[in-house]
């Protein structure tokens, strides 16, 4: 098993790399054998299938988070790739996921502040207080009375998101 410097208990860590590649991705980091190996040395060591690892690893190089080196087999002419995690910049990429998040939280909060909105019962649709006029209050997916829908608790936990975010991102990069 690789030794990491960074610690893959810890539930930021732990729940990044599983949103990225998954609970059996995340399997495959927690269990990856050390140094260069192939893909099926790694499902071999890990009981991950086959397809799975392969996967998992695209998208840990995608993110900057694994690497490969080919090798062609100079009697068959195949290629083979030798994978290694390198998870140094495994910060970099949570502080990036942590920009995105505050970003979509802004822009969430500014569609939501001041704004008048209407839902049906069933939740299918949200709309500002002129379309729901111009649908006569009557849900276009449902047909059910549109109501209006109070969103001052939910601006008030996106502004304390906010303010939370911005504190553990200042804190990091500062």
């Amino acid at each position: 098993m690789v030794k990491f410097l960074v610690d893959l208990n810890d539930p930021v860590i732990k729940g990044y790399l599983s949103r990225l590649v998954g609970d059996e991705g995340f399997k495959v980091v927690l269990n990856m054998p050390e140094g260069e190996v192939t893909d099926e040395q790694i499902a071999q060591a890990t009981g991950v299938l086959l397809n799975i690892v392969r996967r998992t690893l695209f998208i840990l190089y995608e993110n900057h988070l694994a690497s490969y080196r080919r090798v062609r087999d100079t009697d068959s002419g195949w290629l083979t790739y030798l994978w290694k995690l390198d998870l140094n910049n495994l910060d970099r990429q949570l502080e990036m996921e942590s920009k995105k998040l505050l970003k979509n939280l802004k822009t969430k909060l500014e569609f939501e502040e001041g704004k008048v909105l209407y839902a049906c019962k069933k939740k299918c649709v949200r709309l500002g207080f002129e379309t729901a006029a111009e649908l006569e209050f009557i849900c276009p997916e449902c047909a059910e009375d549109l109501e209006f829908e109070d969103n001052e608790k939910l601006t008030k936990n996106l502004k304390q998101r906010i303010v939370d975010l911005e504190e553990v991102t200042s804190g990091a990069s500062g």
